[in-house]
């Protein structure tokens, strides 16, 4: 495929086409390095700064949540020049790029701390090469959001398209969350078994970057739905008269607009797109509070193996209990949701997701493996909990594109990037909280190797259990306030493309 400009307006996507198995494939492999890089680090970095670093439990929440708080900042004005590459030169592509070659290097020394460096200076190590590691995945992370929307313009294609990522996704979380963890038996030095993980990994993710990458060229060639003016005095695509709606840029315009503007613009569109897209709010403050649930869960399960289960192995159990069944699960939700649409079956995915986390509550009282049951249901839950908000995401940026013009897919995207990050950082910190309120006491791979043993107070073992059951419960069930809010439906997509065409 060519890396020039998009078409000329006036020539409209195709409604009818389906997307071909291998752009289908080749969008999924990224998740190969986005769930890698989602599940690993959430998974072992707060425990290997406690508990191999020796640094404090809040200091280690705080080294991870100011390199969150960074990726934040950043996530919309990488939104903002992705949008401003895709009008200069036709593509996403060179981000995506750029951070899919710099994430493998800097993932490594994230996890290559020398043992004799003392728990300051190696947290402050973690945090900068974490900070440039989080950095190099957003260069990639931010223009692949943006991308189905511009693949395809039909509701039903963007769940397939992002129901088979969510199956790669699933593959890749069971991979991280269970190899990456067995690559540390390689050793028992604790500098040794994160080394090897960090290297062994870091490439893994970056070859699913890499592949990714040509889809951009694609994602490219397909021109947004035109928006005419009807006899009616009316915008399609909307309710009000055209005389009381913002101004629309053509296609043309808007590429324009997105080449010249500074990164400052760049940034205010991006809480522009926020601020007057009232499905945008409504889907993104689902998807963070539900991000913030399972990513609490995410750094809890080290702690559940080690403290609750007594076995190092128990997280890899865990990780195939919640990744099994969602690999069967999410054609399944793809399926349920074509029949009764996306925000219903991600309404169920989620009620599911929510009882399944409130019955492991029942570790407190008798812990064993009974755990594996309740995980697993919340594993076929958690795949509609992924691919359903992702397919919605898409029709939010055409719903967005037919009342104030195309050109700002990367600015949505950077803002979804933004909020999830924040999600999944509040998930450690809160993780981290949590330990310290409790009393749990941190160790270093020093004294592990020394056959120091260290005793944890029964609170902190309660504040272990509590923040992987009932605190994720109660974050998804104030997440179901805001979806039943959510006002796009089938109808609402299909109706407007139907119209496009025949326009």
């Amino acid at each position: 495929m060519s890396n020039e400009a998009p078409p000329a307006t006036g020539v409209p996507a195709s409604t009818s086409a389906r997307l071909g198995r291998g752009t289908i494939a080749r969008y999924a492999t990224g998740s190969l390095g986005t769930g890698g890089f989602a599940t690993l680090p959430g998974l072992v970095l707060t425990y290997y700064l406690t508990d191999s670093l020796g640094v404090a439990a809040l200091a280690a929440g705080a080294v991870i949540t100011v390199a969150k708080v960074w990726d934040v900042v950043i996530d919309p004005v990488i939104g903002a020049l992705t949008d401003r590459d895709l009008a200069r030169h036709g593509s996403r592509r060179r981000l995506m790029l750029i951070g899919a070659l710099a994430l493998p290097v800097l993932f490594a020394l994230t996890f290559a701390v020398p043992p004799s460096l003392g728990p300051v200076v190696a947290g402050i190590w973690v945090l900068v090469a974490f900070t440039l590691t989080a950095t190099a995945f957003s260069l990639f992370q931010v223009p692949y959001i943006a991308l189905p929307a511009e693949l395809t313009p039909r509701y039903d294609e963007r769940t397939r398209l992002l129901t088979w990522r969510v199956v790669v996704l699933t593959l890749a979380i069971l991979l991280f969350g269970a190899g990456g963890p067995a690559l540390r038996r390689v050793s028992d030095d604790p500098f040794v078994q994160h080394l090897v993980m960090g290297v062994v990994c870091g490439v893994v993710i970056g070859i699913g970057m890499l592949v990714a990458t040509g889809v951009a060229r694609r994602a490219a060639s397909v021109p947004p739905p035109p928006i005419r003016e009807s006899t009616a005095g009316r915008r399609e695509g909307g309710n009000e008269p055209a005389s009381r709606r913002p101004a629309v840029l053509s296609p043309e315009d808007g590429g324009a607009r997105a080449a010249n503007a500074g990164i400052r613009e760049h940034f205010a569109e991006g809480i522009g797109a926020l601020r007057r897209s009232r499905p945008f709010r409504l889907l993104l403050a689902t998807f963070v509070l539900q991000a913030l649930a399972t990513g609490l869960m995410l750094a809890g399960a080290q702690y559940v193996a080690t403290w609750v289960l007594h076995s190092q192995a128990a997280v890899e159990l865990l990780f195939v209990a919640l990744i099994a069944p969602a690999l069967l699960a999410a054609p399944a939700w793809g399926v349920v949701a074509r029949r009764i649409g996306k925000e219903r079956t991600f309404t169920i995915a989620s009620v599911v997701f929510a009882v399944a986390a409130l019955s492991i509550l029942g570790m407190l009282w008798a812990p064993g493996d009974w755990i594996y049951v309740p995980v697993g249901v919340a594993g076929i839950a958690y795949a509609g909990m992924q691919s359903l908000p992702m397919a919605m995401l898409p029709d939010v940026i055409s719903h967005d594109e037919r009342t104030h013009g195309p050109g700002r897919a990367g600015s949505f995207s950077g803002v979804w990037t933004a909020g999830e990050t924040v999600g999944f950082a509040l998930g450690a910190t809160t993780l981290a909280v949590i330990l310290a309120v409790t009393g749990y006491v941190s160790s270093t791979g020093t004294q592990v190797l020394a056959g120091s043993v260290t005793v944890q107070p029964d609170a902190a073992i309660t504040g272990i259990v509590v923040s992987f059951s009932l605190a994720p419960a109660v974050l998804i069930g104030v997440s179901l306030l805001t979806l039943a809010r959510y006002p796009l439906r089938r109808a609402d997509i299909d109706r407007h493309d139907t119209q496009s065409q025949s326009g």
